[in-house]
């Protein structure tokens, strides 16, 4: 099969970190967005996985984690089972309210209220962060920055606030791959 020209100019004036290698960076927009062809609500380019329920309610997951486990749930559960989230997820994602009392979600990182996965992961190639999640850790081990952030009580004395990665603000010049 031959390669539109086309195609090949659109790939090469793409960002650099657009075109990495690994994890998502080895998808095109379309591997997860459709327009003309959208499956769900969310112009997926698959469709969302409706079969996983929630572990802890045990409700239909939420249209964002729905995607997400379309190919990040298990096989058994109408995942496609790449890297799939129940093997290491203890925290609870896809929830319709959060519990004050347990966490204080900055509300940007909320979608329609929602706590979904990409409250703590923006998946597009160009965020720089190890496992694409929204805040640098400085290693695979150290994961308070990320969890202070909705969880600043039992963050350390004086630790300041990390920064939250976004692909969708166009200010930050990571999002573009500059």
């Amino acid at each position: 099969m031959r390669v539109p020209l086309v195609l090949i100019v659109v790939a090469a004036l793409l960002p650099r970190a657009a075109r990495a290698a690994g994890g998502h960076d080895r998808l095109a927009c379309v591997g997860c967005h459709a327009i003309h062809a959208a499956k769900g609500s969310r112009l997926a380019a698959i469709p969302p996985n409706l079969q996983a329920p929630e572990r802890r309610t045990g409700l239909p997951h939420g249209p964002v984690t729905a995607l997400c486990l379309s190919c990040h749930g298990d096989a058994d559960e109408g995942g496609k089972g790449i890297a799939p989230v129940s093997g290491h997820m203890l925290h609870p994602f896809s929830l319709a309210t959060v519990n004050a009392r347990v966490a204080q979600v900055p509300e940007d990182l909320l979608r329609g209220g929602r706590f979904e996965c990409v409250a703590c992961h923006d998946p597009h190639p160009s965020n720089p962060n190890w496992r694409y999640l929204r805040v640098p850790l400085g290693g695979a081990g150290a994961v308070a920055p990320l969890c202070n952030v909705c969880h600043p009580r039992k963050a350390a004395a004086g630790l300041a606030p990390a920064r939250r990665f976004s692909s969708m603000d166009e200010r930050d010049p990571r999002a573009a791959g500059r």
